[in-house]
């Protein structure tokens, strides 16, 4: 018996890396998976049907349930049919891990509006496409009686959480989606529905290139950066025995497990009066000399 057994999970960007992972660790806890990538590059160009399949092929070969899909998750009318394809093959949704993603590494002086737009439409308009469609799903099944234990499981990054130099649009992405799950986990309890999200630090194709030496494999013994790693967590967030925990950030890294804080408030100080511009310098040095030390812009 797994912690996910009859529970149906769509991953989104399944076929490798950090979705592959969690695909074959919810099949082996006895979810059934909908394994849904396009197959484009780590920039968001081409197409490749044949991962999705390989990870089906791979699952079903250990006797787990699974069916590939290659919907785009930017494209509305697609996203439903992610869902419908769920529910059709498998009698109902419960999980839906927003794990697809593309990286465009710039500077900002030298930043495009054509290589923003793409950052953001398929990180933000991905995460709101597939999960407002799963939504629509969880509340109809509310309405008629049928009792709802759904989750939400987002993908933000350490590059959304504190910034990162060269990826100001990956990053400003990133920093969206964690404000998205906190909003969806205070609208969506009502509806039986959590939303947690995901900073996760392992080897895949986007972190190989930008932090070569640190993502190394390793020859032997616990390999820290193993994207095999992140997926328990994230299995576990899926189960029925989450269903206490909504609206947190999750970073992951190797058998590291931490709750980010998020923003709140620090150091403050109310004149309870209106200020004068040449006092407000005084005043601002001070708090910044009582708050906590900020953690560093990556690469900085």
């Amino acid at each position: 018996m797994g912690i996910c057994d009859g529970r149906t999970v769509i991953i989104t960007g399944a076929a490798r890396g950090l979705g592959r992972s969690y695909a074959l660790a919810f099949a082996a806890e006895g979810a059934n998976v909908v394994v849904n990538d396009i197959g484009t590059s780590l920039s968001g160009e081409g197409r490749d049907t044949s991962a999705a399949d390989d990870v089906v092929a791979e699952i079903e070969a250990a006797g787990g349930n699974a069916i590939a899909n290659y919907e785009d998750i930017t494209d509305w009318d697609a996203a439903k049919r992610i869902v419908d394809a769920a529910v059709a093959a498998f009698g109902d949704l419960h999980i839906v891990v927003n794990n697809a993603g593309i990286v465009r590494d710039r500077m900002f002086v030298s930043a495009t509006p054509e290589e923003w737009d793409a950052t953001m439409h398929v990180h933000l308009r991905g995460h709101f496409c597939v999960s407002r469609h799963a939504v629509d799903y969880w509340r109809a099944q509310q309405k008629a009686g049928n009792p709802v234990d759904a989750r939400i499981i987002n993908t933000t990054s350490g590059a959304g959480l504190q910034g990162s130099i060269a990826q100001a649009a990956y990053s400003t992405a990133k920093g969206g989606i964690a404000a998205l799950t906190l909003v969806q986990a205070a609208e969506l309890g009502r509806y039986g529905i959590t939303s947690n999200a995901l900073a996760p630090a392992a080897r895949t194709r986007m972190t190989e290139g930008a932090f070569a030496d640190k993502m190394a494999a390793v020859g032997s013994g616990f390999d820290v950066q193993d994207p095999d790693n992140i997926a328990p967590t994230v299995v576990w967030l899926g189960s029925a025995q989450s269903r206490h925990v909504t609206g947190c950030v999750f970073e992951l890294e190797g058998g590291r497990i931490t709750i980010e804080d998020g923003w709140k408030l620090g150091p403050t100080v109310d004149k309870q009066a209106k200020w004068v511009p040449a006092d407000v310098g005084g005043a601002v040095d001070k708090l910044l000399s009582e708050r906590a030390e900020p953690r560093k812009v990556w690469g900085s």
